[in-house]
């Protein structure tokens, strides 16, 4: 049954992209330009970079607390945003520096925006404000810190893990394999950005054409669902002056879009990594951190 659905989609979706063409090509041109403008500057060279230091700090973690462990791929992840946090992950499990269940439950925990993208494109460029952006990262933050530590707490009488056979002598050449394992990372966020921002656009098409009096909520909701980049902008866009703006895009920075979702399902996918903890960290944030953003600094 879930065959025949997907089949069915993929089909409407491809007689959508036959029938407006150009509604599909601009669409793609504003997939890549979110991709460039609001993400690639930022993703590319974190990336590089911290792949890099994983690989050259690699024979310093031999002896390393569990500990110093957790907090050094949190802090990795909360600097570089999604996926570098799952891109960590996969790397520390691989290399056999985390146990299989460490790392599920650090998958779902180390997920975070980049600073750079809350601060700079969503408070500034969208909300112009100074103070939204340094909120809602605290917020998320002491959410993910806190189940950071329950954690740890959970997993610190685990037996260390094993080598991985798939442990490799990463200090031959640390910078050019960083380079070697960032560029299908940065492949991967881009296509789905602009993949998600083209079917978002011509789906809105064909929502039009076919019911001309849906409501633009609805066209926000299906924006924000595929790719919340786009979502972000077009809801900030359609309501300027709407009071409780602010706690629409904390829901929706919390809610991502199924297109980073499925960046992060692809990754633990190919370290075999159980994907239910991070959807239940999900929904779990979904629920915390609107709720206190609305009590304590909605105005």
């Amino acid at each position: 049954m879930y065959a025949i659905i997907q089949i069915a989609i993929c089909i409407v979706l491809i007689l959508l992209l036959l029938l407006f063409p150009q509604t599909a090509h601009n669409g793609t041109d504003l997939g890549l330009n979110l991709f460039m403008e609001a993400l690639f500057p930022y993703l590319l060279p974190y990336l590089i970079l911290t792949q890099w230091l994983l690989r050259l700090t690699a024979p310093m973690r031999t002896k390393t607390k569990r500990a110093s462990l957790y907090v050094q791929a949190y802090i990795i992840s909360a600097l570089g945003g999604y996926p570098s946090g799952a891109t960590t992950i996969v790397y520390l499990k691989n290399s056999g520096q985390l146990h299989p269940k460490e790392a599920n439950f650090l998958l779902a925990v180390c997920h975070a925006p980049s600073p750079l993208f809350v601060l700079g494109f969503v408070s500034l460029d969208l909300l112009n404000s100074n103070t939204f952006g340094w909120m809602f990262l605290c917020l998320l933050h002491s959410f993910n810190i806190c189940c950071l530590i329950t954690g740890y707490f959970l997993f610190r009488k685990t037996d260390p893990p094993s080598i991985s056979i798939h442990n490799t002598p990463l200090h031959t050449a640390p910078f050019s394999e960083s380079i070697k394992e960032t560029a299908p990372t940065i492949l991967l966020v881009g296509t789905t950005i602009i993949f998600f921002t083209t079917i978002q656009t011509i789906v809105q098409q064909g929502l039009d054409s076919l019911l001309p009096n849906l409501p633009y909520t609805a066209e926000l909701s299906i924006a924000a669902i595929l790719e919340v980049t786009n979502g972000l902008k077009m809801t900030v866009s359609a309501f300027p002056n709407l009071p409780y703006l602010p706690l629409l895009v904390v829901m929706l920075l919390t809610m991502q879009s199924i297109s980073i979702h499925l960046q992060i399902f692809v990754i633990a996918k190919s370290a075999k990594l159980s994907v239910r903890p991070y959807l239940k960290f999900r929904l779990l944030s979904i629920i915390i951190v609107p709720t206190i953003y609305a009590l304590f600094f909605l105005k």
